[in-house]
């Protein structure tokens, strides 16, 4: 088939869209067929390569005549001499008469892409900035300087060519230092920053010009909740999220059996923490706290050891298709003269099996904490009596940057700050897992590890 070089027209001055500039109309020949005839004139192998082919324009129509026997099979070509032999003796034979045909096109055929190269600078254009993250109704963008005189264009033009999206933003450069997350700017759309998205079977809410939430980190956070989940000896596994958020970790690790302490220092991440809780029917199986992760890590685990989840949390809720199978055999069944026997209830879970570490501009830091974190114990407990509920010691999964971009030097290098925040060698179960690429010399990893087992005495 025929494909004709289209682009829009090209307007370097514009600042503000002109959706009307681009209309533009089209001139292509076009054989008057016999409707019937259409099916195998697409087929034929003499007009292959010369039947037009633009992305999203039919290329057989009705004509203007109004017979509705006939029909116009556009081509690829504004001028009869440009057919090939074979094609034109084709339609000779099928006396198909060759006419003038028009197609107009406008703001709305152009993509994203075909409209910014047409109105950014020469030097711009080559790498129009279409790229962006969304999350809920939100096009999030990072735009490098040099696009921010244009960037109300295109926001507004990547507003237009995504349905989906409401609302377009810019992330600043300045960043909010106490609880970490990115000051925007709206482009274009409605400023309603409130966002609801779908992730591990869970529903989340939240406001996301006041919390960190970053939809390209769903694969990390799918990976350590099935982590998490793994053992079949330990259905309810107690986890610790010292940045949580507003739960992407937490809220599926509930709800898939995990008791979850859930800490952020914003109080708005807890805030819609805790809606995201209750929206996902895991509030006996969560407990949320608003504090420094240094002073979370050395709490916890006496709150874990002193106030355990109670019976409630190891109840894993049922499904909609458990409750209603459960309500039919509940109205069929006859009455019982006797209650049902009670169930033993679980054992408490006092041991802290994962520690979630996902801040990976700092959390490397804060391993310090670690030192004190079983120090309230001590004064309580005996170290045999730890040692006996703490068998198994924690696993530590700690994010973080380097600009070591081969594996074996991002090994050394997080190894090294990890052992010298911790205070101690790690040499249990270590895992590095390489999380994405945050920028072209810049990775993100989790190193993975178990909390060596001299920390119960320190």
């Amino acid at each position: 088939m025929a494909t004709l070089e289209l682009n829009p027209p090209v307007n370097r001055s514009m600042k503000d869209l002109d959706r009307n500039f681009f209309r533009i109309t089209v001139p292509v020949l076009a054989a008057e067929i016999d409707a019937r005839q259409t099916g195998e004139l697409l087929r034929s192998s003499a007009l292959r390569g010369s039947i037009l082919d633009i992305p999203k324009i039919t290329n057989v129509v009705k004509g203007d005549s109004g017979n509705d026997s006939k029909r116009l099979l556009l081509l690829g070509v504004k001028e009869l001499d440009q057919l090939p032999v074979a094609a034109k003796q084709l339609l000779a034979e099928q006396a198909a008469q060759v006419v003038s045909h028009s197609i107009n096109l406008d703001y709305d055929y152009w993509t994203a892409d075909q409209i910014l190269r047409a109105v950014l600078p020469p030097e711009l254009g080559e790498g129009s900035p279409t790229a962006f993250s969304i999350n809920g109704h939100i096009a999030h963008m990072n735009l490098r300087d040099e696009y921010l005189p244009y960037r109300y264009l295109i926001g507004q033009v990547i507003l237009d060519k995504n349905k989906t999206i409401r609302t377009v933003v810019n992330k600043l450069d300045n960043i909010e230092t106490e609880f970490r997350f990115f000051k925007m700017e709206v482009l274009a759309g409605e400023p309603d920053f409130i966002i609801k998205h779908n992730e591990s079977n869970c529903t989340f809410t939240l406001d996301f010009s006041t919390v960190y939430w970053n939809s390209r980190l769903a694969h990390e956070h799918e990976r350590l909740v099935n982590l998490f989940s793994s053992d079949p000896k330990n259905p309810t596994p107690l986890v610790a999220d010292v940045f949580a958020g507003v739960g992407p970790f937490a809220v599926p690790a509930a709800k898939r059996g995990a008791l979850v302490f859930g800490n952020d220092l914003n109080p708005e991440s807890t805030k819609w923490m805790e809606v995201n809780v209750k929206n996902n029917k895991v509030i006996p199986r969560v407990r949320i706290t608003t504090l420094d992760g240094r002073q979370f890590i050395q709490d916890v685990v006496q709150t874990a050891w002193t106030s355990p989840f109670g019976p409630e949390a190891y109840v894993k809720p049922l499904t909609v298709r458990e409750r209603r199978n459960k309500q039919k055999v509940t109205s069929a069944a006859e009455p019982s003269a006797t209650s049902a026997p009670e169930l033993e209830p679980p054992r408490e879970q006092r041991r802290i099996d994962h520690f979630v570490m996902n801040l990976p501009g700092m959390a490397l830091e804060f391993l310090d904490a670690f030192k004190r974190s079983f120090a309230s114990l001590a004064s309580s407990q005996t170290p045999e009596e730890v040692g006996n509920v703490y068998d198994v010691m924690p696993m530590i999964h700690v994010h973080c940057f380097t600009r070591e971009l081969e594996e074996e030097g991002a090994r050394k290098d997080i190894l090294e700050r990890a052992q010298t925040a911790l205070g101690a060698p790690i040499d249990q179960d270590i895992v590095l897992h390489h999380v994405r690429k945050v920028a072209p010399n810049k990775d993100m990893y989790c190193l993975s590890f178990r909390l060596p087992r001299s920390f119960i005495s320190v």
